[in-house]
């Protein structure tokens, strides 16, 4: 019964170390791809900014008379 107990205890010991080895492997992984989301919604709504404002310079040009 003890060497029951004993082999759980050590296997679930080792998944735990696991674990938190790979959520330390893995902290980098996670910021680098928020900080690239980030740089990729702000070039975005620059670029739409700049559309909008050529587009808006454009349709203010036209001559309707």
């Amino acid at each position: 019964m003890f060497v029951t107990i004993r082999s759980v205890t050590a296997r679930t010991r080792g998944w735990a170390r696991q674990v938190r080895k790979g959520l330390a492997d893995d902290a980098g992984y996670s910021t680098e791809t928020v900080i690239v989301t980030a740089l990729l919604v702000i070039m975005g709504i620059a670029v739409i900014g700049i559309i909008a404002a050529k587009v808006l310079g454009k349709a203010s040009g036209i001559d309707l008379g």
